[in-house]
């Protein structure tokens, strides 16, 4: 099937994703230039007549390379007409089954900026910071695919007399993340190694993890976040295998002090993807991820390490992902640097997200052959706080 040159979606990325047909059932499909190749037409095996990827998941890396080598030679021949979809015509959903999500903090320049807006006269970075991958578990229940709408949140906030109040959030925030999803799980109370890495996760995907930054302030101390972060994440529907990204693995930057011998691989697995966030269409911030602290294979080796157990299909992102430069700061609250900063946004100036917004996250990274590849896109519009209804006190 031809493809043009300058696609990022050519036949050495193929990332998977669950479509429908017009007037058909979900089933899998794998993303070629501007349309969805049928893989259960392709290759006549129930497993992609599934309505998530999750039962191929579970099939592990021999079987991903299998099929992927297939699915290659079948695109790069003539395809039948009634496996190839135009994506313009198709359902997209999220392509996984998701029973646990899990965030992580593992930018130090994101790090860094918000200690320097919370914590001015102290340091930065938290004594436990450089010395493992700190995490929180998030709600799976509220992944949701991208395109769709986000309710602005309601929940306590602090009030300018430091009591509590009750509303709409005022400080709405994205953080632009990588997901990285589970392929092969692992059982009750055996820790996964990090050099298993490549053995279970089978590919990333982007995630916009929304944030409602005045309700986490009043609610996250002692334990952490809570309602400013479960109301909604948003997914990519297409996951990259981690095949496809090879010619983006790099070196981890230098982590001093050296981390605990469980957290010491034989594998780097840095990787040189670049994303671009847009507010209602203008690009405000190019989030580079090769600056990432934690490996995601330190962050499975980190969450596991306690004999938590993961399944096919679990969730689990970097954490806003920043750089150095104003411009790469993945969060708004670090680009208006605490709401004092408001940024330009086409006609008015932002400080966070207002009704109506929209927010797109894309990403790419080095193919073979000095080509690019394209990880999709994850995007969302705001919809006004659903109404509050009235206790029954008060009716």
């Amino acid at each position: 099937m031809e493809v043009s040159p300058e696609s990022l979606f050519g036949p050495d990325n193929l990332p998977y994703g669950v479509f429908a047909p017009r007037g058909r059932s979900h089933r899998v499909g794998v993303r070629l230039g501007e349309h969805v190749i049928d893989v259960l037409a392709l290759l006549d095996d129930p497993v992609f007549a599934e309505p998530s990827l999750n039962a191929f998941l579970a099939q592990g890396p021999g079987r991903w390379r299998a099929v992927r080598d297939r699915i290659r030679e079948a695109v790069e021949g003539e395809l039948d007409s009634a496996a190839v979809h135009p994506l313009s015509e198709v359902e997209l959903r999220l392509p996984v089954r998701i029973g646990d999500y899990v965030d992580f903090y593992a930018s130090i320049d994101h790090a860094t900026n918000l200690g320097r807006l919370f914590r001015p006269d102290g340091d930065p970075l938290l004594p436990n910071w450089r010395h493992l991958p700190v995490g929180y578990h998030g709600r799976a229940g509220t992944v949701v695919v991208s395109g769709t709408e986000v309710a602005r949140p309601c929940g306590q906030r602090r009030s300018e007399s430091g009591a509590p109040e009750f509303g709409p959030s005022r400080r709405l925030d994205i953080e632009a993340e990588l997901g990285f999803v589970i392929g092969v799980g692992s059982r009750l109370g055996v820790p996964v190694g990090i050099d298993e890495f490549a053995d279970r996760v089978f590919g990333v995907a982007l995630v916009n993890d929304w944030s409602a930054r005045d309700i986490q302030a009043w609610e996250y101390q002692p334990l952490g976040p809570f309602l400013g972060k479960s109301f909604a994440t948003s997914l990519s529907p297409w996951i990259t295998p981690l095949a496809a990204l090879e010619s983006a693995r790099i070196p981890l930057p230098e982590q001093s002090p050296a981390p605990l011998p469980y957290l010491r691989g034989n594998e780097a697995w840095g990787l040189d993807i670049d994303l671009t966030v847009a507010w209602n269409g203008q690009p405000v911030a190019h989030p580079p991820y090769a600056r990432m602290y934690w490996s995601p294979a330190q962050m499975l080796a980190h969450l596991t390490v306690n004999g938590a157990s993961t399944r096919p299909g679990d969730l689990y992102a970097s954490g806003t992902i920043s750089g150095p430069e104003p411009d790469q700061r993945g969060s708004f609250i670090e680009l208006s640097w605490g709401g004092s900063q408001p940024i330009p946004v086409n006609d008015g100036q932002r400080t966070f997200l207002e009704d109506g917004d929209e927010v797109t996250i894309t990403a790419s990274a080095p193919g073979p052959r000095m080509s690019r590849i394209g990880l999709g896109e994850v995007t969302g519009r705001i919809r006004p706080a659903p109404p509050r209804r009235a206790p029954a006190a008060e009716r």
